[in-house]
């Protein structure tokens, strides 16, 4: 068997918050939330609006409902935990959007996310993990008892990146993942940016898209032993946007990996113009971190951000040769 992680702080509070939520079902509900650790459903995720497995806020009772909130608050930084319900909170604000411009499309309804549990947190023989998703959230986890074994995919999204109207105008939810990435492409220098900049234009979408395995070239774009200090010192805090989404304790850890693989190991790629308001791309790459983050669909206002890790996403490193993930992905 796999070496057991390490027990924490933010992963007890997690299988705390799962057990509770757990308890709470009735068997009905039970047969829509809980799935085996192994079942192939817990490495299908996906960020557009559609109908998912799991059981959504809308068949929840008011006491489950806050279970649920606290399952994926004991996941996230205060910061990150405002930034998803804020995204859910959006759905009416987009709807509201889609209505006046007379468009058809799924139901806006910030009742329509689903939360997920697979396996048994309580048993400290397996693993077990949770997930939250629905339109433009997908959070995973991976735990075995109260050791963190993966946290990724982890994808936040907004439409609109900008409320341009009504009494939220001017609220972006991720405005910092994407200035500090103006702040950082616009500081460099025209050879500098002629390496960083891959593509003329921005792709539709994020490049990995909800593959269950992030599979990426050869390091593209600028390397960050290329920038000067200051560059590299916003370069750093940009990523740090990412890591931080996790608790702190979490987040330090994770922070020492990345380090672990040096300046040298880490670059920066940019597609699409680099005047704000126009359809963007960037990817940062270095080691197993891959973060990719794109803003093209509806006039450049509508964001698309992940956080993978390529080695581990859905803890299939740690456990890929004593799970059937292994020969699935």
């Amino acid at each position: 068997m796999p070496e057991r992680p390490l027990p924490t702080k933010a992963g007890a509070v997690m299988r705390q918050a799962a057990t509770a939520f757990v308890n709470s079902l009735n068997a009905e509900q039970r047969l829509k939330t809980i799935y085996d650790y192994m079942d192939g459903e817990r490495i299908f995720w996906y960020y557009p609006p559609t109908n998912r497995h799991g059981l959504p806020l809308r068949d929840m009772s008011q006491d489950q409902r806050e279970m649920a909130l606290a399952l994926m608050r004991a996941g996230l930084s205060d910061r990150a935990f405002d930034q998803a319900v804020g995204i859910i909170d959006l759905e009416v604000i987009l709807g509201e959007i889609e209505r006046a411009a007379g468009r058809k499309t799924f139901k806006r309804d910030p009742d329509l996310y689903y939360w997920t549990i697979f396996g048994d947190p309580t048993d400290d023989e397996t693993p077990w993990g949770w997930r939250v998703e629905g339109h433009h959230i997908s959070l995973n986890y991976s735990l075995w008892a109260d050791g963190l074994l993966s946290l990724t995919p982890f994808f936040f999204g907004t439409n609109p990146a900008e409320v341009r109207q009504g009494p939220q105008a001017g609220l972006r939810i991720l405005d910092r993942r994407e200035d500090l990435a103006f702040d950082l492409v616009s500081s460099l220098d025209a050879e500098q940016a002629e390496r960083a900049v891959i593509y003329p234009e921005a792709p539709w979408d994020i490049l990995t898209f909800n593959a269950s395995r992030a599979v990426m070239p050869a390091y593209e774009g600028l390397a960050a032993s290329e920038m000067d200090d200051d560059q590299w010192a916003v370069l750093d805090r940009l990523v740090n946007v990412y890591v931080d989404q996790a608790p702190a304790e979490l987040a330090d850890e994770r922070r020492v990996r990345i380090a672990s693989s040096g300046r040298e190991g880490m670059h920066f790629a940019w597609a699409g113009p680099v005047q704000s308001g126009e359809p963007h791309y960037y990817r940062i790459h270095g080691g197993s971190f891959l973060v990719e983050f794109d803003n093209r669909q509806n006039g450049a206002n509508h964001i698309h951000s992940v956080w993978r890790d390529v080695d581990n996403d859905f803890a299939n490193d740690v456990l890929g040769e004593h799970l059937i993930l292994y020969h699935v992905l």
